[in-house]
């Protein structure tokens, strides 16, 4: 059996048990998890319920795919929100996830952020979620991956209008079925 192939069934293993786990994990609020297809523990789908409190994004409820690489743990999975897809300043309008802890375990080519700060294989998929949910509650608009909704969002912070908001609530109304 290929080195590669070995690799592949101890990531399948492990995928296994970190998400039979959050399964069982009931004090994880706003998180539902579960495979695309049941054939595949590589392809995760997951359900961020967004806390009323929330700012901008509260009551969402936001539909995800998670994608995890064979060589998993080594390398980081991708995370696609499907539609509708949030209007945020670090989620590309085509779904994709933008944030360091999914980047590759390297130095970033254009020096924002240190290897420090990217994927580790000490991460996990709960830590992941929980990072996500966390930049819904804080939007990062300094390194953005939807340019338009960073400046929406900065423009709201400075009180000159409130574009961003009424984006985020059709965004929201929208995740609950209501648009």
């Amino acid at each position: 059996m290929a080195s590669s192939s070995i690799s592949s069934v101890a990531a399948g293993a492990l995928l296994q048990r970190q998400l039979r786990e959050m399964q069982r994990e009931t004090d994880i609020p706003g998180i539902s998890c579960g495979l695309v297809n049941d054939n595949n523990i590589f392809q995760w789908e997951v359900m961020l319920m967004i806390n009323d409190e929330c700012k901008y994004y509260g009551g969402g409820n936001f539909r995800a795919h998670l994608v995890f690489p064979p060589t998993y743990p080594h390398m980081p999975p991708k995370l696609t929100f499907q539609d509708p897809v949030p209007f945020h300043p670090n989620i590309y309008p085509s779904g994709e996830l933008c944030i360091s802890i999914l980047h590759p375990p390297e130095e970033d080519q254009y020096g924002y952020e240190s290897a420090a700060e990217r994927w580790s294989p000490v991460q996990s998929p709960e830590k992941i979620l929980l990072s996500i949910i966390s930049l819904f509650e804080d939007p990062n608009d300094e390194s953005p991956a939807n340019v338009e909704a960073a400046r929406l969002l900065r423009d709201d912070r400075e009180g000159k209008n409130k574009d961003f908001r009424r984006k985020v609530r059709q965004c929201v109304r929208a995740s609950l079925g209501e648009d």
